[in-house]
């Protein structure tokens, strides 16, 4: 017979499996985002992964229209997958505004795409986190998004944990009395300014002015202002301030004096009262004047998140104000605020302050057995413990592998901290011996005397009647 083709088993670039153990986790730190997000009156809300093209094309701008995994149904008709959760939500508000009355608060969980050059946080397949509310045009409603957020990162102890917040109508003002009006030039330049971070004032410096040579060597256009536009563009954001409202100081005192400049300011100073209210500090909520994200998109408030102690990850989310994107959809004005962070990020970011939160083992109880024990009694034991809540799996394998150290071995691989053990005298006598797999552990771990290894690997181990099965094993997992 010829030889069989074997296909080798691989994942694309970009695209990751989630293993149990890792898939628990996400799953714990989904459960208490939801839990927080529910708290705020937030509901949970599901759309396609597939959208008709038109739908998303445009909406996030040039950069993701590259960046979308473009296909055809099977009717012809071109759509693509989507690449975030608030263009669907944006769509959904306009196809059924009978359902959804604004104010609609929102939360949505599940993956997008987007074809970018793959890397380690940075996943061509992604879950995403996000909220949003619809209707309301005021700060109070931004406060409230970012009060949610600040209560999910402290639901999971991401101590340190910093919110920056910057505004699009500031930066508008600013521009203005720069005297720079060109959409496109005024683009320009916030996309320059938000390379900050990445490569450095004196870059952001000549890139601003006559352009610069990057690292590859490649030369980068400038945006040609002149050098004391540059210079107040450069000192304005590097306002800081001890408190959001010496912060809001120094920018009323920076900008020029115009009803631009007076109604941002106004808001900010709205949103810090707000957020003082709602119990969110300077420490988590700070106002960054140097925070450019996506401010060609949003309206007013922008937000971005990270952890100081997990820089090499960077930010993991952010959101703020838009106030147009209904309208591609809709001819009347929706109002719209929200906020969306990565998973694979966050938890980046969790574990690189010890943060990530314990999850509790697959299986609590393993059934084992010795000798001729029939399958069906194997399944009743199951069963009882099932019915008392107990997580419980039966071991079954192949006969050469039902051996005691067999089983054993499985249940130290996974975890599992209670083993139930049924034999033929025991299931003749009506008991059953229930073994504390932890403690034998525990007890094992630094002797080296194969004596008393053996003794300790018994210790905590049990034999009690069957009607005292689930109490015992209750006692002994620690459960009320």
């Amino acid at each position: 017979m010829a030889a069989k083709q074997l296909i080798e088993p691989r994942t694309l670039k970009g695209f990751n499996d989630v293993l149990p153990e890792q898939a628990a986790l996400r799953r714990a730190v989904i459960r208490t985002v939801e839990e927080a997000f529910e708290l705020y009156g937030f509901a949970p809300l599901e759309t396609p992964a597939l959208e008709y093209l038109d739908t998303l094309l445009g909406a996030g701008g040039e950069e993701t229209n590259k960046e979308m995994f473009r296909l055809e149904s099977p009717e012809g008709d071109p759509i693509a997958l989507r690449f975030d959760h608030t263009v669907p939500f944006a769509r959904v508000l306009a196809q059924y505004p009978d359902l959804l009355k604004t104010p609609f608060r929102r939360y949505a969980v599940g993956p997008n795409w987007r074809a970018d050059k793959p890397g380690q946080w940075r996943l061509r397949q992604f879950t995403q986190v996000d909220i949003d509310v619809a209707g309301p045009d005021s700060v109070a409603v931004d406060a409230e998004v970012l009060s949610a957020i600040t209560t999910v990162m402290q639901r999971l102890n991401a101590r340190g944990f910093v919110i920056q917040v910057n505004n699009r109508k500031l930066i508008d003002a600013l521009l203005d009395g720069c005297g720079i009006h060109d959409p496109a030039r005024a683009k320009h330049v916030l996309r320059v300014i938000d390379k900050l971070e990445k490569v450095g004032l004196d870059a952001v410096r000549r890139e601003l002015g006559e352009g610069r040579i990057d690292d590859s060597g490649d030369p980068i256009p400038g945006v040609r202002l002149e050098a004391d536009v540059i210079d107040r563009l450069l000192a304005f954001i590097a306002i800081s301030g001890a408190t959001r409202g010496e912060v809001v100081d120094h920018v009323a005192a920076a900008l020029p004096a115009s009803d631009l400049t007076d109604k941002a300011v106004a808001e900010m100073r709205d949103l810090d009262a707000c957020l003082t209210a709602l119990g969110v500090g300077d420490a988590h909520v700070v106002f960054s004047p140097s925070l450019a994200r996506g401010l060609d998109y949003y309206t007013g408030p922008v937000f971005e998140i990270g952890l100081p102690d997990a820089s090499a990850i960077g930010s993991f989310g952010g959101g703020g104000r838009y106030d147009g994107l209904v309208d591609r959809f809709l001819n009347r004005r929706i109002p719209c605020t929200g906020f969306a962070f990565g998973l694979e990020r966050l938890l980046g970011a969790l574990e690189a302050v010890d943060a990530l939160p314990e999850t509790p083992p697959r299986t609590e109880v393993l059934v084992v057995t010795m000798g001729r024990v029939p399958l069906a009694e194997t399944l009743r034991l199951a069963s009882e413990l099932r019915a008392a809540g107990l997580r419980t799996e039966p071991y079954f394998a192949s006969r050469k592998k039902m051996g005691m150290g067999n089983q054993l071995s499985h249940a130290d691989h996974y975890g599992v901290p209670v083993a139930v053990i049924l034999g033929e005298d025991e299931l003749a006598n009506g008991v059953v011996s229930i073994k504390n797999l932890m403690e034998g552990k525990r007890r094992r771990e630094d002797i080296t005397d194969r004596e008393a290894y053996r003794a300790a690997g018994k210790a905590g181990q049990v034999s009690v009647a069957r009607t005292e099965m689930v109490a015992t094993v209750i006692a002994m997992l620690g459960r009320a």
